[in-house]
């Protein structure tokens, strides 16, 4: 699924970014708007930061624990494997 995944420690923080290919800009205009509105909760440090590129979407995670990290990492996971289940499902997106 991840094309690219780069994982690290700095400054007592952990960082994990990975890219998610998609068949097509539109797909992953359709990704981002249904990832976006997901915000994480106030408690655990973590930040992630969407964005999109030509036909990937790449997430980035940065967190002060290990655990809050990998709690975050894999509720988006589920979220995005349902994301891409339902544009399966129903086909190639339409054109606006």
């Amino acid at each position: 699924m991840a094309s690219c995944v780069r994982a690290g420690m700095s400054d007592n923080q952990f960082e994990l970014t990975i890219e998610v290919p998609f068949p097509s800009q539109r797909e992953v205009s359709i990704a981002l708007q249904s990832l976006s509105p997901d915000r994480e909760p106030g408690t655990g440090g973590t930040i992630r930061t969407l964005s999109a590129s030509a036909n990937a979407l790449s997430v980035k995670w940065n967190a002060v624990e290990a655990r809050s990290l990998r709690v975050s990492v894999g509720s988006f996971l589920d979220h995005l494997a349902l994301v891409m289940e339902t544009m399966d499902a129903f086909g190639q997106p339409a054109l606006p």
